[in-house]
C-alpha cells in the first residue's frame, strides 16, 4: 500500500440531531457513505423523508483523504449551508461521511450570519448522536510464547490498550494481536526483552482497523 494515511476519524454508526433557531426548526440526519453514489441515495432518501420541508441541504466527505467532497445550499443563500456543514466536517476530519439538514421556516428570517451559524451548529449536534471511530493502518502479528512469557507479553499489550484478537493456549502460547505501524518495532522488541527472546514474532499482514468510540 503506497504511503497510507496513518490514521483518520471515519463514522460507525449515523444519528440524528435538531436545534430550533428563531422558530426555524433544524434536523441534521447523519449516515456513513463509501461512495458518491451512496451519498447521493441517502440525499434523496432525506429529501422524500421531508418532502414538506423548505430546504434539504447537504454535504458530504468520502476517502481516507477526503478527496471527494461536495455540498448543496438547497435553495438557501449562496455559501449559507452547504459550504459551512461541509467546513464542520472537514474541520471534525470524520471521513466517508453524509448530512443533510433539513430546515422548516419558522417565519423569521435570520440572515447570511445566522443561517452560516444555525447550519453549522445543527451539524455538529448531529454529529453528537453519532458513533465515531478512528481507523488506523497496522499490522496483524502472530506472538508465540511459553507459559512463562505469556504473562510479560499480555502485561506490555495491556499497558497499550491492546487486546488479543485470538489466543491459543497449547503446548506453548500464541496470541494474534493488531498494533498501529508506529509501534510495531518498539513493541517487539519490548517483547523479546521481557521474555529473554523466549518469543517468535510473525508479521501476517498490514491492513487498516477500526479503534472506536
Amino acid at each position: 500500500m503506497a504511503n497510507p494515511i496513518i490514521e483518520y476519524k471515519m463514522l460507525l454508526e449515523g444519528g440524528e440531531g435538531e436545534i430550533i433557531e428563531k422558530k426555524s426548526r433544524f434536523i441534521a440526519t447523519v449516515a456513513k457513505c463509501g461512495t458518491e453514489e451512496e451519498a447521493v441515495a441517502f440525499i434523496e432518501q432525506i429529501k422524500k423523508k421531508y418532502w414538506d420541508a423548505r430546504h434539504n441541504c447537504s454535504a458530504f466527505v468520502i476517502g481516507s483523504r477526503g478527496e471527494l467532497t461536495r455540498c448543496s445550499d438547497d435553495g438557501e443563500p449562496s455559501g449559507t449551508a452547504g459550504r459551512p456543514m461541509l467546513e464542520v466536517l472537514l474541520g471534525e476530519e470524520i471521513r466517508n461521511v453524509v448530512v443533510v439538514v433539513t430546515r422548516y421556516f419558522g417565519g423569521t428570517l435570520l440572515g447570511t450570519g445566522g443561517l452560516v451559524r444555525a447550519y453549522s451548529q445543527a451539524v455538529k449536534e448531529g454529529l453528537k448522536a453519532c458513533r465515531i471511530g478512528t481507523m488506523r493502518y497496522g499490522c496483524q502479528l502472530l506472538v508465540e510464547t511459553d507459559y512463562n512469557g505469556v504473562g510479560k507479553i499480555l502485561y506490555l499489550l495491556g499497558q497499550q490498550g491492546i487486546e488479543p484478537m485470538e489466543s491459543d493456549y497449547g503446548e506453548s502460547v500464541s496470541l494474534q494481536i493488531r498494533i498501529p505501524v508506529q509501534l510495531e518495532e518498539s513493541l517487539i522488541k519490548a517483547m523479546v526483552e521481557a521474555t529473554n527472546g523466549r518469543v517468535k514474532v510473525e508479521k501476517m499482514k498490514e491492513l487498516y482497523f477500526i479503534e472506536g468510540r
